[in-house]
C-alpha cells in the first residue's frame, strides 16, 4: 500500500504539544510499516521551514529518523513541498534519502495514473497564494532572504509571519476550487486519481473521469490517504490503529 499525508504543520505549537503530535504520527506510520510500499508527504509538513546551506531547523528528529530508516530499506519517500515549507535545499535528499518535489507530480501507482500537488494557488479564490507562490519559489528572492538574514532571524521572521497571517481558515471557495481543479485535471490529462491537500477539508469524490482525494489535515483530524489494489480511500488514526474515515459532506 501507498500512504499519503499532508498538512502536518510541525512547529505550530509549544514543545510538549509538538512532541505528542510527532509521537502520534510516528505511531501511525509504524502501525502501517509492514505493508507500506511508499510514502508521499503532500506539503506543509512543517509550519515554517527554511533550510540554509549548513543549517536546518531543529526538532522532529524521530520522524526524520523513521524516514531515513524506511528509505534505507528501500521504501521510497517523496516530499511535495507546500506553501508553508517550500525552502528546502538538499538535506532531506542527501541525509534522509527523500525525494523532494517542488511542483505537481504525475506518478503511476497501483496501475493508476496519479496526479499529486499540495494545492496552494490552484483554486481561483486562493488569490493570496496565487500571488505569493511564484515569489516564494523564485530562486532570487529566496537566495536574498537566506543571504541577508542569519538563520535564527530568518526562521524567526518566517514563523512570526505564519503565526500572524498564515493560519486563516481556508474558504469554502478554495475547497470548491480545488475540487473543480481536480476534475479538470481528470478530464484533460491521463490522470485517473487526483490527490491534494491544503484545504484541511478531507473528502473523497468519484466522477466518471476518475477519483479525487483531498487528504484533509493530519494536524486537525489525523486523516491521511491510502492506495492499494482496492483503490484509494481516506483513513484516520484513532490513537491505536488506522480506521476508515467517513468524510464530511462536501460543501
Amino acid at each position: 500500500m501507498i500512504l499519503f499525508i499532508s498538512d502536518i504543520h510541525f512547529g505550530r505549537a509549544g514543545a510538549a504539544t509538538e512532541r505528542l503530535h510527532e509521537q502520534e504520527l510516528v505511531a501511525c506510520l509504524r502501525a502501517c510499516e509492514t505493508a507500506v510500499e511508499g510514502l508521499y508527504l503532500v506539503g506543509d509538513v512543517f509550519d515554517a521551514y527554511i533550510e540554509y546551506r549548513h543549517l536546518v531547523p531543529k526538532g522532529f528528529v524521530r520522524f526524520q529518523a523513521l524516514l531515513a530508516e524506511w528509505t534505507g530499506r528501500g521504501v521510497p519517500v517523496t516530499y511535495l513541498v507546500g506553501n508553508h515549507d517550500p525552502w528546502h535545499r538538499d538535506y532531506f535528499a542527501s541525509e534522509l534519502g527523500v525525494r523532494v518535489v517542488f511542483d505537481a507530480l504525475h506518478e503511476p501507482l497501483f496501475g493508476r495514473n496519479v496526479y499529486m500537488a499540495h494545492g496552494d494557488g490552484l483554486a481561483p479564490a486562493d488569490r493570496l497564494q496565487r500571488r505569493l507562490r511564484p515569489i516564494l519559489r523564485h530562486p532570487v528572492p529566496v537566495r536574498l532572504y537566506r543571504t541577508l538574514l542569519p538563520g535564527d532571524l530568518g526562521l524567526g521572521l518566517a514563523r512570526w509571519v505564519k503565526n500572524r497571517f498564515g493560519h486563516q481558515q481556508v474558504s469554502e471557495e478554495t475547497i470548491t476550487g480545488l475540487r473543480e481543479h481536480a476534475r479538470r485535471i481528470l478530464a484533460t490529462t491521463p490522470a485517473e486519481l487526483v490527490i491534494l491537500g491544503h484545504s484541511h477539508h478531507p473528502e473523497q469524490v468519484r466522477w466518471p473521469e476518475g477519483d479525487y482525494l483531498n487528504l484533509g489535515s493530519w494536524r486537525d483530524e489525523r486523516t491521511f490517504g491510502l492506495l492499494d489494489e482496492r483503490g484509494p480511500r481516506l483513513m484516520r488514526w484513532n490513537g491505536t490503529c488506522p480506521v476508515a474515515f467517513n468524510p464530511r459532506p462536501s460543501r
